[in-house]
């Protein structure tokens, strides 16, 4: 016997159950992670987040489940979907509440449905539709898939790919950071090396730590500096205080945080998350602004730390020409999506065709901009 059902609550399911459904390496997916984001209120009705994880079961067995959140705005997702809700909103057509399946504030590309038998992802896909429509949602939108749901889902109707584009730099077995440089045009090596002599000048030493090597006081500082970069914006952060501490006490292994220090005092941090074989740069502030701090803090530390353990990929996040300069490479990410409306989802069917012709011309021209010698 087959069922589909949501929780309201991650922690309503045993964490191994959902954790066996995880690949290995994938941090942003463990039910510690999102139950740090649910319990600490940082992804709650109350900020325009309620989760409705889908759960296939199959003979009392939970087979298959699909992250996910009823949502009555856009804002943390980065998959920029303002513009339909607008449209609607003057076309007097409901947006709102929508079904989001996705990490929350986490434009990291990986697996978002969560199963052990691809038959049985299918069929929750497949229900997705019926579940839609009675639960009152306008539509599902699946961000920064990975390749075996982008199979899955393109033969799917009514399922719409839209692509975007991101910069992650990649460890080509570099045995130091100057064997990094080396491969580089000698203008760009020249530039690199300045910015790092400029942040040294300025009396600035980096420390590394894990999630359980910081006291609650640094992690008051790592709140400090993340809550500053939405300050300065006149903007409210995503994420309570509570959620670095049920982070560092729920998958401390999975943190690393950078902390620059200038005559003994912290002025800046960068969280990060690490994978089996990725570096992910989450969250950044500062306290004053220093020249370059910004580039060594979340692009340098982060490529030092990743040749010095072995890893293959340095995600920074979204956004950035900034990376491309600085050897991030352009890469693809797909997000899927269906829309109950047909004149709606005919209208953006017809914008996402353009927008795909015009997101793989752009990767193509940033390649062209990237720092290697050629030749």
């Amino acid at each position: 016997m087959i069922s589909l059902y949501s929780l309201a609550h991650l922690r309503d399911l045993p964490a191994a159950t959902w954790d066996a459904l995880v690949p290995a390496g994938q941090p942003f997916l463990r039910h510690a992670f999102l139950t740090a984001m649910e319990d600490s209120g940082s992804v709650v009705p109350a900020t325009g987040w309620a989760a409705e994880h889908l759960i296939l079961e199959r003979d009392g067995q939970v087979r298959a489940v699909l992250p996910a959140y009823r949502k009555w705005h856009s804002f943390g997702e980065y998959v920029f979907d303002h513009g339909w809700a607008d449209a609607c909103e003057r076309a007097g057509i409901a947006y709102y509440p929508k079904l989001l399946g996705a990490v929350p504030f986490s434009p990291v590309s990986g697996p978002r449905l969560l199963t052990e038998d691809p038959a049985d992802g299918l069929l929750l896909l497949q229900a997705l539709p019926e579940y839609l429509g009675k639960g009152g949602l306008s539509g599902a939108h699946i961000n920064f898939t990975d390749s075996a749901l982008d199979q899955s889902i393109a033969g799917l109707p009514g399922w719409m790919e839209r692509l975007g584009c991101q910069f992650h730099w990649r460890n080509q077995g570099y045995r130091d950071f100057q064997d990094f440089l080396d491969i580089l045009s000698s203008r760009k090596r020249k530039q690199m090396r300045k910015e790092r002599e400029q942040v040294l000048g300025q009396g600035i030493e980096f420390q590394w730590y894990r999630g359980d090597e910081l006291s609650q006081a640094q992690w008051d500082f790592v709140y400090l500096c993340y809550a500053n970069t939405y300050a300065v914006r006149r903007r409210t952060p995503y994420l309570t205080r509570a959620f670095f501490s049920l982070l560092a006490e729920r998958m401390p292994e999975a943190i690393r945080v950078v902390v620059a220090r200038q005559a003994g005092r912290d002025v800046a941090m960068a969280l990060s998350l690490v994978g089996s074989d990725s570096l992910y740069g989450r969250y950044w502030g500062c306290l004053a602004e220093f020249d370059r701090l910004h580039f060594e803090t979340c692009f340098y530390q982060g490529m030092d730390f990743a040749i010095a353990q072995g890893l293959q990929r340095f995600d920074a996040g979204a956004q950035g020409e900034h990376k491309l300069i600085r050897g991030f490479e352009p890469v693809i990410t797909r997000s899927w999506h269906y829309l109950l409306h047909p004149g709606l989802r005919r209208a953006v069917e017809d914008f996402l065709g353009q927008e795909r012709e015009g997101v793989r011309a752009y990767a193509e021209e940033a390649r062209g901009m990237l720092p290697y010698r050629r030749g």
